[in-house]
């Protein structure tokens, strides 16, 4: 287990493209997203958190610190992770988002192996296709920097990656479904539920 990581899953989204649910509380296989996440990293790290700005006591009752971005306005991503930087108490916080039900089962220790072995800031998944940006190892000392970079009127997460010492960790050949795959829409989310039950079934 990781002492001088925190994870923070970031579910202060306004689920738009999922008609305006809370992503993280979306049933998947029997129970809210966020809970399939925190049992896959639980035996990883000593600290969770979860930013969230709606339904604080349902987020709550899972026994966990609840953050909610610590400036108004629904401001993307960056903003929880502003957030989770400016409350986090540890050296790295990793974030992940709560639409991204079933991670790779070395995320955590490849991520964070790649960021100290090579001396970097910032440590970023890659599906084998796409940059996954909200999926990353991030030193807390950046936290100026990102308050900074909002600040200015920049939203980009890749961007603001790149302004700092980054390495790219690939996750392409660790699953037989694409990895870190993220369900923005109740189509995507029933079209992955038949998918993992008929690789479950094999």
């Amino acid at each position: 287990m990781l002492s001088d990581v925190t994870a923070v899953i970031l579910a202060g989204g306004q689920g738009q493209r999922m008609g305006g649910q809370d992503k993280g509380l979306v049933n998947f296989s029997g129970q809210p997203m966020v809970q399939h996440i925190i049992k896959q990293i639980q035996p990883n790290v000593q600290f969770i958190m979860i930013n969230a700005n709606r339904n604080l006591a349902q987020y709550q009752s899972l026994g966990f610190p609840v953050i909610e971005d610590i400036h108004s306005g629904y401001q993307g991503p960056l903003m929880g992770m502003l957030t989770g930087l400016t409350y986090a108490q540890t050296e790295w916080v990793l974030f992940l988002p709560c639409d991204t039900p079933i991670l790779p089962s070395q995320l955590i220790k490849r991520l964070y192996n790649a960021a100290t072995e090579n001396q970097a800031d910032v440590a970023v998944a890659h599906d084998g296709e796409y940059l996954q940006p909200v999926v990353a190892l991030v030193k807390r000392t950046l936290a100026p920097s990102l308050e900074q970079w909002l600040n200015d009127g920049k939203r980009k997460i890749d961007r603001w990656f790149m302004q700092h010492r980054m390495i790219v960790v690939s996750f392409a050949e660790q699953m037989a479904y694409p990895p870190l795959m993220n369900l923005n829409t109740s189509e995507e989310l029933q079209e992955f539920e038949l998918l993992q039950s008929k690789i479950n079934a094999c």
